[in-house]
This record gives C-alpha cells, structure tokens and sequence, in this order.
C-alpha cells in the first residue's frame, strides 16, 4: 500500500485528525482491501468512489466501486454521452472491486456506475450511484459528482483541542434540533444554503444559549418527505443547501460560535430508491438477503446486512468521514431498536432466529460496540447518542462492560410519560402523579437525553404548546411548566426548532417556522424563557455536574399529589450549594404553600415562569428568609405563594454575600 501525508497547515486539525490517506495516483491492490473484506476498515473513502488524480502525468480521476456480483462495470457521464462499457472498469484481485483510472474526468463532472449483472440468471443493466459518492446531483437529478481533493481550511484548531473537555459527563449539554430546509426559507419559498444558514441559523441558535445543533440528516436523500432518514449517499452533504465545502463552513463556524455540531445518522436501513444501494449488483448485496427480512416494515426501507463485513467497513466508514473529514462533534444514532432486534415490527414468519435461538441481531450489536470503540479510540470527546425505545440494557455502558458505548440514550419513557401528564386536564394529573416521578426510578440507569423532537410534533400529534389543555394563558404556562421542568430534571436537554416560541402548526418539511408568531408578547416570552433556562442550566454546576450521578439529584416532595406539585435539589459536586425546583402541576394556585429545603437561609428566585418577561401573570415574592425548621425530615421550610401552573428555582444568597453580589 501506498500512502501520503498531507501538508499540515496551521489551520488543520490536531491528533488523529491528521491521519494517512491513501494516493489514488497508484492503482489499488488486493492487500489495499484486506481491511475492507474483513470488516476492519474505517477509511475505505480514501479507496474507493472518486478520486481527481494524476498518472503518468495526466490529470483525471480514479473510480473504483464494490460490486462483486456484476459481470461488467462501466463510469458513464456526460464525458462519454453516458454510454455504457465505453470505460469499462477492471476487477482488483478477488475482492469484487472494479476500478479505472478516467483522464480528463474532473472535479465538477457528474457520473455514474453502469452495472451489468445476471447474479439471478436475469441479465440486468442499471446505471447506479456511487455508494462512496461526495456530492450528488438535487433531487430530482441522481447522478454523483466528483469532488475536488483540496482539504478545507478549517479555522477550529482550537475548538478541536478542547473538545475533549466540553463533552465530559460534567459538560452541560443542551441541543437544538433542527431540519435544515425547513428552520427558514427565503421568501420565494427556495431553501437557505449552508453558507446562509451559518450566517442565520447558527448565531440564533448561540444566542439562544444551547451547546449544541443537531441537524436531521443531511447524508444525500431524493425524498423531501423522509427528512433525510431515507438515505441514499452516505458521504455526500445533501446539495439542496450547496457544496461539501459550504457544509464545512457551516461547521467550522459554528465551532466560532461555541456551537457542537451532532448529525442525525442512519445506519439501520437505507432508501429504497433504485439508483442507490438497493440490489446494487444484481441482488441484494448492502441489504438482507431476503425480501421479507430486507425490507423495514414501518418505513419501506432496506435493512442493512451487519453479517457481511463489507457492509460494516462502509457503515464505519461513513462515520468516520463525517467525524474526520467535516469535524462534526456527534452522530445520533436513529431507530436502534429497530436495529438491535431481529422481530422489530414484525409478525412470526417474517423474521429468523439468530444462530444462537434468539431474536438479538448479533451483528448489528457487534456493529456497534465497534463504532463506540473506533470513535472512542480516534476521536476522543466525538459523541455518540442512541434513539433507542426499548429495555435494552447497557446502551451507555463501555462496550468492554458488554454495554454498547453510546454516550447517550434518549430518554423516551419521560418524554411520553411528562407530556401524557401535561396533555391532560389538571383536574385529573393527581391521578397521574408517579407518572411525573416514576423517570426518577431509571434516570441514572443510563446516562440519558430528554427529548422533545421532531417526532412529537407531526403526524397529527400537535405542537408542544397545542397538547397543553385550557385556554391559551394556561397552554402557554403548561409549556413553560414543562420546560422548566425538563431543564431541571436529569438529563441532557434536546428541543425542535419552534418549540421555543410555541409554534402553533405541526411541523411542515415544506414550510418554515411561523416567525410572525414572534410578534406575540406570550411568544416572545417562551423564547425569552428557553434562554432563561439555557443560561441558568450552563451556568449552574448544580444542574449538569452531577446529572448521571444519582447522589445529584434529592426529592423534597414526591408525594403532594393531592395539590399536584413536586420540588426536588439539584446538587452541586461540593455538597454545599445547590439549587431547589418547585412545580405545580395544577391549574390552581396555593397561598402559603410550604416548601422543604436543605438548609435555612435567605433565598433569591432564579427563575420563575410567572415573570412577566416570560409572559406570566407575576412574580412571585419570597419571604425574607427561610424558616427552621423540622419538615418533612428537612432542616427547613420557606413558605410562598405558588401560582397556578407555576415553575420556581430556588438558590441560596449566601455565597454571594462575600462578593457583595448578594
């Protein structure tokens, strides 16, 4: 094998991102796919797909593609009038790669693979896409482009050197969830481009005070409706918003901005569309082997073969490209159950037992123990999160552990079980009550994220603010009542575009967020209340230091379910400070309600969802100090008036009195 090092700028990237690739200058070998077949390989990008080079002193570009069932390949574009076998291809070795060197073929120019095959004795010609593919034509085009060489000059050494440290278990994490052709849209209805969105998107996002933006796939899809989730090109930014390098800008200026940047990522199942992976060479080659078992009954996908380990090499592959090539800072894993179960929706007769008698999808559990390993390894403080629904145990244990590495597990069992609670008539939430608790039971059994994504608000489920009950002062209370209680509970925080302002339509791919909205004193309040908790959440160790630890967490009263309200400590990892919730789930107010608490003292609001900034109906005073006293085996007690649908966060001013901030 041959390799080269490219020129280290003082804008690249440090440690491991630096790494070997191979010149594709020289022709591949069959040691070169060692790693490949053996389901070893993580840079198999650098070998195969399209590659501008030179040989011999000419200037063209080198493709090469996994077909190993195919009788002939031929690259086919506008260069040769797309017809097929005037460039042929040659296999290398024994491994079902086809490869050939095209001069005069160059960045710009789109191409694809013309596959030939009988694999099931019926001939077939289907001109393909390139798996390994950079950049891909927009929809409806679909067709893949060559992408120059030329590495981007990345300004985010910095950000880059202490990654490591922002994604520790004590590192605040709060994400903004977005879908990229939908946040904004210009005003003929055209989508913002990445360079756009940088410009747009990214400072309202800091301003906001999250750590984070998630963006829904972005990996190459012809189907605006699947949201990215039908995958076609699993290395190429999707064009609707511009180039490769307008993506890169796109990262490299959010990390100016203090912004993480996580990608949605779909290993589980790919798009169906015929010109992308779907029996690629004549049969089923990235996909199960069987219909019934290939195809994903709930979306019509195509589920990935984890057993064969060319498929493991180009799923590992596309995780690393996104990590090392675009310097995302995580991948969300979608719909891991579905990939960890062999019956996942599924009827008897449509699945098979795994060797062993059971329904475990062994090599997707393999699968991802060692993506958790490969990132872990090369990419340290790279996050992984799991969209995982089931009981499955271990999501977020170390792999070595025989968990499956994640970092995060989405935390779908406090999301349903909080906006069923919220979703219903005050009057009957004290019915209800361990519902709001009963996350407690499990919070620290994973490390977990709270969700409120896109998927809670279409297909009919309404928006956050339409599930709450009541006329709308009480909607926009219940909403701000949830989300204080989500910034305050354990966990990572992740909230969908307009749910900081309280959209009032279902989430629409083909539109964009009701901005006018804004012009709402009770919706500017939302925004101004998710900054609020934004800013309190990072700034206060108490609210994510210990946010895995159970130690960090305390009810002060878990049973008032007859008055419908919960209060809680968050701790600081000294034990000495911490910082006290109150929340009232019911519509009706309680004067001189009494609330436990650590320590006597003198207290200050933090925050509280009645200020009228926030679009409450007041604030709530407090008494000039707590009392002491024995209640509820708590040292003391600060007695307040606690408004209806009311969110309180309580602090200590003591600390303060020595800086004279107090």
């Amino acid at each position: 094998m041959r390799w080269q090092i490219e020129h280290q700028k003082t804008s690249d990237p440090p440690g491991p991102l630096n790494t070997p690739v191979r010149d594709p200058s020289f022709p591949l070998s069959a040691d070169d796919l060692e790693p490949f077949r053996a389901g070893r390989e993580s840079a198999l990008y650098d070998l195969l797909g399209a590659h501008p080079c030179e040989r011999d002193g000419a200037g063209g570009t080198r493709f090469a593609v996994w077909a190993p069932r195919a009788e002939a390949v031929s690259v086919v574009g506008a260069f040769n009038a797309w017809e097929a076998g005037r460039d042929p291809m040659s296999p290398v070795g024994d491994a079902g790669v086809w490869e050939l060197f095209l001069p005069g073929v160059g960045p710009g120019d789109l191409y694809k693979y013309h596959v030939r095959s009988g694999a099931d004795g019926t001939p077939r010609d289907v001109n393909k896409a390139d798996p390994m593919g950079r950049a891909m034509e927009v929809r409806p085009g679909t067709a893949s482009r060559v992408v120059a060489g030329d590495p981007y000059p990345w300004m985010d050494r910095t950000w880059l050197e202490g990654r490591r440290q922002r994604s520790a278990p004590t590192a605040p994490v709060s994400i903004y969830e977005v879908h990229l052709g939908s946040w904004r849209r210009h005003a003929d209805g055209s989508w913002l481009g990445y360079r756009a969105l940088a410009r747009e998107l990214l400072p309202y996002v800091a301003d906001l005070g999250f750590t984070h933006v998630e963006l829904l796939p972005v990996t190459e899809h012809p189907y605006d409706a699947s949201w990215g989730y039908q995958t076609v090109g699993y290395f190429a930014p999707t064009s609707r918003h511009g180039t490769p390098d307008d993506f890169a800008y796109f990262v490299d200026k959010a990390h100016r901005l203090g912004l993480a940047v996580v990608l949605d990522w779909v290993p589980g199942h790919f798009g169906p569309d015929l010109h992308g992976l779907r029996t690629f060479d004549g049969a089923p080659l990235y996909e199960m082997g069987e219909e019934t078992r290939a195809v994903h009954p709930d979306w019509g996908t195509l589920v990935f073969d984890f057993g064969r380990p060319e498929v493991v090499s180009f799923l590992l592959s596309s995780a690393r490209y996104w990590i090392e090539r675009y310097h995302v800072d995580g991948l969300r894993v979608d719909a891991v159950a579905s990939m960890l179960h062999l019956d996942y929706s599924r009827e008897a007769g449509q699945w098979e037992p795994n060797e062993l008698g059971g329904r475990e999808n062994l090599g997707a559990i393999a699968f991802l123990k060692t993506l958790a390993k490969t990132v872990r390894e090369r990419f340290p403080g790279v996050l992984l999160f799991a969209e995982e629904s089931s009981a499955w145990p271990g999501i977020t244990a170390s792999p070595d552990e025989g968990g499956l590495g994640f970092d995060f597990k989405w935390n779908m069992g406090w999301m349903n079980d909080t906006l069923r609670v919220l979703g219903t008539a005050p009057e009957r939430r004290p019915r209800l009550h361990t519902r709001l608790t009963f996350s407690l039971h499990y919070a620290h059994q994973e490390r977990h994220l709270l969700p409120l994504s896109h998927d809670e608000v279409v297909h009919l489920k309404r928006p956050l603010l339409e599930k709450m009950p009541g006329p709308d002062e009480e909607k926009f209370a219940t909403l701000r009542l949830l989300l204080g209680y989500m910034w305050t509970h354990p966990g990572a925080k992740l909230l969908f575009m307009g749910g900081e302002l309280g959209q009032r339509r279902e989430w629409d791919e083909e539109g964009s967020i009701d901005w006018e909205l804004l012009d709402d004193p009770s919706h500017r309040g939302i925004r101004r209340w998710v900054r609020a908790l934004n800013e309190v959440y990072v700034r206060e160790p108490a609210l994510h230091a210990l946010d895995h630890k159970p130690e960090g967490f305390e009810w002060l009263d878990v049973h008032d379910a007859r008055h419908s309200v919960l209060s809680y400590v968050r701790w600081r990892p000294d034990w000495e400070d911490f910082v006290v919730a109150v929340a009232n789930f019911s519509a009706t107010a309680w004067p001189e309600y009494r609330v436990a608490l650590p320590a006597a003292g003198t207290y200050q609001v933090l925050l509280d969802s009645g200020d009228p900034a926030f679009g409450g109906g007041g604030r709530t005073q407090l008494p000039e100090s707590a009392e002491e006293v024995d209640y509820l085996k708590r040292p003391a007690a600060l007695t307040v008036d606690l408004p209806p649908l009311g969110f309180l966060v309580l602090q200590r001013t003591e600390r303060y009195s020595a800086t004279g901030t107090g």
